[in-house]
């Protein structure tokens, strides 16, 4: 069983570790430190209920609905696009420091545009749904299998966690203006170049 629980913990953890528009979203919340909890909170908990569906084998209904990936393709790519091009009209301004960005974003808001991040993008459902979804078939159904899924939602929460309110060591370096610039820049080209492999993809 511990191999199982092992498997799944490395399996998305490989998988969560680069950089995303949800991670880079995290990111950014964290340096502000605003609503950390709720929404690392938020994000492990959607990979949980994914990582769930895709243990049982809830990957089938793409092949029952085969248009589902192409709508959540296109949802995903324009909300990315509209997201990268607030990030760089706050570049493009500039002025922003840690304190004055701090007192942005209602709990309400930074939770939909999490929402909107993690489930109007496509590959999270590959991540998830498919390739979890697909090692899982490795293990016997009941406990190791159980076991792999608690490995891999445990990966889930260990990093949103680490990378929300880890992101507060960097805090003395983005008080300076110029470098609160420089992420809101690396944040928008993350989100169109997302964005633009989501769009190539169709």
């Amino acid at each position: 069983m511990s191999a199982a629980a092992l498997t799944g913990f490395a399996t998305a953890f490989s998988l969560i570790l680069a950089i995303g528009a949800q991670n880079a979203f995290v990111l950014r919340q964290g340096l502000i430190g605003t609503h950390v909890f709720a929404l690392c909170l938020f994000c492990a908990l959607s990979d949980a209920v994914l990582i769930a569906a895709g243990v049982s084998g809830f990957g089938a209904l793409t092949s029952a609905l085969p248009w589902l990936p192409a709508a959540l393709t296109l949802g995903g790519a324009a909300f990315l696009i509209a997201y990268g091009a607030l990030r760089f009209r706050a570049a493009f301004r500039g002025g922003h420091a840690l304190a004055a960005d701090r007192a942005c974003g209602t709990l309400w808001s930074v939770l939909g545009t999490a929402a909107a991040i993690t489930w109007l993008n496509p590959h999270v459902y590959l991540d998830t749904l498919a390739l979890i979804g697909a090692v899982s078939t490795r293990f016997d159904p009941g406990t190791p299998r159980t076991a792999f899924a608690f490995g891999a939602i445990s990966a889930s929460f260990s990093f949103f966690f680490a990378l929300g309110y880890g992101a507060r060591l960097l805090a003395p370096v983005m008080a300076s203006p110029r470098a609160w610039r420089l992420l809101d820049l690396g944040i928008g080209v993350v989100m169109w170049t997302i964005a633009a492999g989501l769009v190539a993809a169709l």
